[in-house]
């Protein structure tokens, strides 16, 4: 079940951060709407690499065309 929190609830921004852990992010909603993520910083590291070999698989199908 997703961890959803109005962005107000920043005021207690260590009552937020508390909630945030491996595999479990938090996401803050502004006028009802999605807005913001907060992730741990195992799950962002994890992310950026799995972006950043996506982006050297596909600049590497890019060069293989030619």
């Amino acid at each position: 079940m997703p961890n959803i929190k109005p962005v107000s609830d920043l005021r207690n921004y260590s009552d937020v951060l508390r909630d945030v852990a491996v595999g479990s992010p938090v996401f803050l909603t502004k006028n009802g709407r999605g807005r913001y993520a907060i992730l741990d910083m195992e799950d962002y590291e994890k992310n950026a690499a799995t972006l950043r070999s996506l982006q050297e698989s596909e600049e590497e199908g890019k060069s293989g065309e030619n």
